[in-house]
């Protein structure tokens, strides 16, 4: 038995916990006094906005704009900047084929959009069109690759989705070599042959090319398009060419509305951060491996109050210096904005506590009435990270408040080099 054993008296001392307690209340008082008072240390940055695009044409409007950067492929030393984006045809969540901008010179100059013919709508019957919608590009770098990735949706000629058959929902993707300047036409991903992947959406979601060149992709999934939605992540191997499903993760539900959609996932520190999307609230969740997460938390600013966001995504930006989370929110003053799309913001999370530091929110794209929320959120450089959308043009109120259909870069400008940026 040790000097220091609660398990019996001490000799001449009285009670064991007499002088054990004491004297191990005072050891961790000095161990835990450091960490007591370290706070999380607001990384410092600008915001710059960019009109890159607009439009006009009461038929369609510029949709889901996400970044990419490929790098050594730009003009002196920069990356080639790559955005997806597509057209949206005026009735809910009907989509065109996909477009690109790009430019060499960082964004100073744009080349777009231009209609990619390998990635526009196939035709499945007289009656019914595949498309696929809501996509996220992003850099494989094991194999010098662009990988854009989103939902296959099926639509009948009045432009809704369809799900009158298994597998009518799915995920899809595409490849984009930038030494021959070509695109493969789209490939749907093939999950396993179970009930609860009828309908297995990869859509809107940022998604990690791990060390050994796997891809971590986060789904929400269930039976049908109408029964609550669970969500997962899944890895697969890349060859350049497909994607192959190796295994997935925990899975989470929520039986509240729709349940949970349209994930998101970020390495940080070491370990892997969720946030998803509930038509009530967005949650947030934390895992060591990148596959088995904890229970999922409901996003809240770290004073407790709530944060306010929900019905829309939420993304992720990453710096060696700190997390960060793009949202858009309700009680900013916005009640006449749609689902309350606008401003958007980004602030730094306590990747502790999973909790936004509401000292540090900033607005990234003002409220001009138009909705945000379907943006896309991506390192470019060590120096810059880029935060893309474009203006919603659903109400009377979005004109009248300055919105014009503007395809908006918002340039986060860090105050210290990313070293999670590798420079080329």
């Amino acid at each position: 038995m040790g000097l220091f054993s609660p398990a019996g008296p001490l000799p001449g001392r009285g009670p064991a916990f007499s002088f054990y307690d004491r004297f191990m209340r005072l050891f961790a008082f000095f161990l835990l006094l450091p960490v007591a008072c370290m706070a999380v240390e607001p990384l410092a940055f600008e915001v710059k906005v960019d009109t890159i695009a607009g439009q006009t044409a009461p038929e369609w409007q510029w949709f889901h704009p996400r970044p990419a950067a490929i790098p050594g492929f730009g003009k002196a030393g920069a990356p080639l900047s790559t955005i997806t984006l597509q057209k949206h045809l005026f009735t809910s969540d009907y989509y065109s084929g996909l477009f690109t901008m790009t430019s060499q010179d960082f964004g100073k100059t744009w080349t777009g959009p231009i209609e990619i013919p390998e990635l526009g709508w196939r035709k499945e019957s007289d009656a019914v069109d595949i498309a696929v919608a809501d996509v996220t590009p992003g850099w494989h770098g094991k194999t010098g690759k662009l990988i854009a990735i989103g939902a296959q949706v099926r639509y009948d000629k009045q432009g809704r989705q369809l799900d009158d058959k298994p597998h009518s929902h799915q995920t899809a993707y595409a490849v984009f070599d930038p030494r021959t300047g070509r695109w493969s036409p789209w490939k749907t991903i093939r999950m396993p042959a179970e009930r609860r992947f009828n309908f297995a959406r990869s859509a809107c979601a940022q998604w990690l090319e791990m060390d050994d060149g796997t891809v971590l992709l986060p789904f929400y999934h269930g039976p049908n398009a109408s029964a609550p939605h669970s969500v997962t992540v899944a890895q697969f191997r890349f060859d350049g060419r497909e994607l192959e499903y190796l295994r997935h993760g925990s899975e989470h539900e929520l039986n509240v509305v729709r349940g949970l959609v349209e994930p998101s996932i970020v390495k940080y520190a070491g370990r892997y951060f969720l946030t998803i999307r509930n038509d009530l609230k967005g949650y947030v969740t934390v895992s060591e491996d990148g596959l088995r997460y904890g229970p999922i938390k409901e996003w809240t600013f770290d004073d407790g109050g709530e944060l306010g966001s929900y019905n829309t995504q939420q993304h992720w930006l990453a710096h060696s210096d700190g997390l960060f989370l793009a949202y858009t929110r309700k009680g900013a003053n916005n009640d006449h904005v749609i689902r309350h799309r606008a401003p958007l913001f980004l602030a730094q999370v306590d990747a502790e506590n999973l909790r936004v530091m509401r000292r540090t929110e900033k607005i990234l794209l003002p409220e001009r009435g138009a909705t945000y929320g379907n943006f896309g959120a991506a390192a470019m450089t060590a120096e810059e990270s880029w935060v893309t959308d474009a203006e919603g043009m659903f109400s009377k109120v979005a004109r009248e408040r300055g919105a014009r259909g503007r395809v908006l870069v918002a340039r986060v400008i860090w105050s210290k080099p990313n070293r999670l940026v590798k420079r080329r």
